[in-house]
């Protein structure tokens, strides 16, 4: 009881901070207010939880039956951050309940779950707040403790719909810009957020939103904003600016956003009188999907709209080191099994190289029309011609990846040896560098005088210039790649370049777009959780993206073009500063 009390106790305040706009009046909706004739749903609770996600914490959790619940149906779903406390002070229950039975909202079930608490270990200690921690905080722990943890645990008494069109998510502060945060880490499991008075602010790195938001494409997410000119100005940043700041970057990247500004403080009364209007808004066309939406014009204009990922080949163990010959005919390995595969022009899907050992990995053509690659189970690197027959190049190196050049002049890179090494096509090898943590994706530019090196072990890459006699000089930090929440480093991999100088990395989060100056434009989400190791250009007309991801290849056209980088150097345009 004493938890309960405590917990409930602190909701309370954090969702009613007070205001210092003393003058701040808002009228009460109409739909916030019982009518006569409407059904009452019934809210059931508090449930006690105890999450595995959130070690030692301990939360409770309220749940709204709307009096339409048909267990025979898969219900919609809102969940509602700081449990039923911020519910009422919003008249959730009423609202919903008079907004079903006009019609404006879809029959829902109400999730209202509080933050967790660790409880103190004795009556002289304090207890360990979580509320910033888990609402705060980027990356998915919290959506994985919502699809984990919480809805799973209500699905056994309700029929939870699954279908991410039936979700929404809301929240005030700290946990509005947790219910955004759900969303834009779980698009497939929820597309409707409600953000209030939003912590958009450097708290724990949520002041990035609006820099991702540009960046990544467009999720399909529907967003309403709610702030106020008076709102928090702390050390972690102006609440009412970061507000605005997420809606010029939901508009500047297409999505379907909607706003209420006002000149309220940090409180929830300005939100209590337009939750009617911002749900109605929210479900407006339902069941129409939510989509994502169209940017305008960017500065890298490389996406398609509705082109996304496509699969292209399954069941594989681990895919890596995709390479297009002349044709735009891909071949990939598939590391574990030693297996060279190939995609034809028209999709179909064959074996190149049935035993080229364990550990096969990066793959490049060459100017001589053969297919190099890092057999680095056997410890060396070796060559195919059009007949899949082999040939030794160099024997007794690690490598990862490799670029071979218009000249006849290759590069690998060696993670284990934390070295970069150049190659001839007779058998001659030098050490260029040396010291990267972990050496691993490699690129040329156009006009092949650049040397771009991915680190996995970082957040950089790093760009050489090439010197007439092949070495390396100048090396620099260059490329500044973005990374996960809780990542130390970047899970830069494979790379390829296109016609405009543009490098593509791959990484954890997703197939990262850098100009020519190392600054990232554009993020492509990943076509599936898990590693994503390479990427090149391919197809007739070397548009279209293929990428290796865990036990998939997938594919997707854009409106860029790769570089052929066996052929004759050509200069890319001058970049803009």
């Amino acid at each position: 009881m004493r938890i309960s009390l405590l917990m409930m106790a602190l909701t309370f305040l954090l969702v009613a901070t007070v205001s210092f706009a003393a003058d701040e009046v808002y009228e009460t909706h109409p739909d916030s207010e019982r009518k006569d004739g409407v059904p009452e749903g019934k809210v059931e609770g508090p449930f006690e939880w105890h999450s595995e996600i959130f070690p030692g914490t301990v939360r409770q959790y309220w749940v709204y039956i709307p009096s339409q619940y048909d267990a025979e149906k898969p219900t919609p779903v809102f969940v509602v951050q700081d449990g039923l406390g911020l519910a009422n002070q919003w008249k959730v229950p009423i609202v919903l309940d008079n907004l079903i039975h006009q019609g404006d909202v879809p029959a829902q079930i109400g999730i209202f779950v509080s933050p967790g608490v660790v409880p103190a270990p004795h009556e002289d200690a304090q207890p360990r707040f979580n509320r910033s921690f888990e609402y705060d905080s980027l990356g998915d722990r919290y959506a994985r403790f919502l699809l984990e943890e919480i809805l799973p645990e209500v699905s056994k008494s309700y029929n939870l719909s699954k279908d991410p069109n039936d979700r929404a998510i809301a929240g005030s502060s700290s946990g509005a810009i947790c219910a955004f945060n759900v969303a834009w880490e779980r698009p497939n499991e929820f597309r409707r957020v409600l953000s209030t008075v939003g912590t958009y602010v450097d708290l724990r790195g949520g002041g990035d939103f609006p820099t991702l938001v540009r960046k990544f494409e467009p999720k399909p997410i529907r967003v309403f904003l709610q702030d106020g000119s008076n709102d928090l100005n702390l050390y972690a940043g102006s609440w009412w600016n970061a507000n605005q700041t997420m809606l010029s970057a939901l508009n500047y990247a297409g999505y379907d956003v909607e706003h209420a500004w006002g000149e309220g403080g940090h409180n929830n009364k300005h939100a209590s009188s337009i939750i009617p209007d911002a749900l109605r808004w929210l479900w407006r066309d339902y069941p129409e999907p939510v989509k994502s939406g169209v940017a305008p014009q960017r500065r890298t204009d490389i996406l398609i709209p509705g082109e996304g990922w496509k699969l292209v080949s399954e069941g594989h163990r681990f895919t890596e080191g995709p390479a297009a010959n002349a044709k735009g005919e891909v071949y990939f390995t598939d590391v574990p099994q030693g297996i060279i595969h190939k995609i034809a022009l028209d999709g179909t899907v064959s074996i190149f190289v049935e035993k080229s050992g364990s550990g096969i990995n990066g793959l490049m053509f060459g100017p001589d029309g053969k297919l190099y690659g890092c057999q680095n189970g056997y410890q060396r690197i070796v060559r195919y011609d059009e007949q899949g027959n082999e040939e030794i190049v160099i024997e007794e190196v690690t490598s990862n990846d490799l670029i071979v050049l218009a000249d006849g002049t290759g590069y690998f890179t060696d993670p284990q040896n934390q070295t970069i090494w150049r190659f001839s096509s007779n058998g001659e090898k030098a050490e260029v560098d040396q010291g990267i943590s972990r050496p691993n994706g490699i690129i040329a530019s156009p006009d092949q005088t650049l040397i771009t090196v991915a680190d996995t072990a970082g957040r950089f890459t790093y760009s050489f210039q090439r010197q007439s006699d092949g070495s390396l000089a100048y090396k620099q930090t260059y490329g500044h790649l973005h990374l996960d929440d809780e990542a130390q480093s970047s899970g830069a991999d494979g790379m390829t370049v296109d016609t405009e100088g543009r490098i593509y990395v791959t990484s954890s989060v997703g197939l990262q777009v850098l100009d020519q100056l190392g600054r990232v434009h554009v993020i492509l989400d990943k076509p599936q959780a898990g590693w994503l190791s390479n990427v090149t250009f391919g197809g007739s007309e070397f548009d279209t993206l293929y990428v290796t991801a865990a036990d998939k290849v997938f594919r997707r056209k854009v409106k860029a073009t790769g570089v052929k980088l066996w052929e004759t150097p050509t200069a890319p345009p001058k970049p803009s500063l």
